[in-house]
């Protein structure tokens, strides 16, 4: 059956969903995006078939929220009571525990059903101006489950996923979810981040290949949003932070105190670990 879906967000993450939807359905698309000029070209390249204004609210069976953590909570919550009774809310955020803990039981108190979601695709640009309607091809699409969460509308959410192009859905809770993030792309931004800094970075011209390029993709980041998402989880990412400044002593260690054996058992050990999991 088709739906009316409401994107607030007109990013890279809310306009490619739009434009997803568009591609490979035939719902119908409302977008929101603070900036007007997005808009209209949001319209003119055909990524949504209306403006979502607050008129419109109460049309939507779904609503897409592809914003910063605290505007997410602040949107829902300012606006709550005029969205449609039952639509299924599902955010985009990169972080999930403050997001879930808001709007989760608040929700489903109002009659409405609120899921957290992460799509686990990207680019290092940002804007509708870098958005496609294939982003999620293959990719992941992560959703939180709680005691709160309606099994009918968490369905829908995955067919609806499923139908963009993401090849898996994965359930999950908040909590494992900012502890694994933190893990599996939080820290790699910082390391990408701090690695680029070094002094010999404006020399590299010439002497790179594929390790400099995979290392250095996602320094070029909104640092806005990435501020935003580590302070969020700032608990789980200090301890990877923490944990990774560690083991790289020791591989410094070894090198200062001539330790070959030790630094081929480092290098062996993390060889072995990348070969287990893949």
């Amino acid at each position: 059956m088709d739906k009316t879906i409401g994107v607030i967000g007109l990013g890279l993450i809310g306009g490619s969903l739009a434009k997803a939807i568009k591609a490979n359905t035939t719902h119908t698309v409302y977008g929101m995006d603070k900036r007007q000029e997005v808009m209209e070209i949001a319209l003119r390249q055909n990524a949504m078939d209306a403006a979502l204004t607050p008129a419109l609210y109460d049309k939507c069976d779904m609503l897409l929220l592809a914003l910063y953590p605290t505007d997410i909570i602040s949107f829902v919550k300012d606006n709550i009571g005029s969205f449609k009774k039952g639509v299924v809310i599902v955010d985009c955020a990169g972080v999930k525990g403050n997001i879930c803990e808001a709007l989760s039981e608040w929700v489903a108190g109002h009659g409405m059903y609120f899921i957290g979601g992460h799509p686990m695709q990207g680019i290092e640009k940002t804007g509708f101006e870098s958005s496609y309607s294939h982003l999620f091809d293959g990719a992941t699409m992560i959703l939180c489950k709680d005691r709160f969460t309606n099994l009918i509308a968490l369905k829908a959410a995955e067919v609806l996923f499923t139908s963009l192009g993401f090849m898996k859905v994965t359930i999950t809770e908040a909590g494992e979810h900012d502890k694994i993030i933190a893990f599996t792309s939080q820290l790699a931004h910082v390391v990408s981040n701090a690695y680029i800094k070094s002094d010999i970075a404006p020399k590299h011209m010439g002497f790179t290949a594929g390790s400099y390029k995979d290392l250095t993709r996602v320094a070029w980041l909104n640092e806005e949003l990435w501020t935003e998402l580590f302070f969020e989880n700032k608990e789980n990412l200090t301890a990877e932070i923490e944990g990774l400044a560690d083991r790289l002593r020791d591989y410094a260690n070894a090198l200062r105190e001539g330790d070959k054996e030790g630094m081929k058992r480092m290098l062996r050990e993390g060889k072995l670990a990348k070969e287990a999991i893949g």
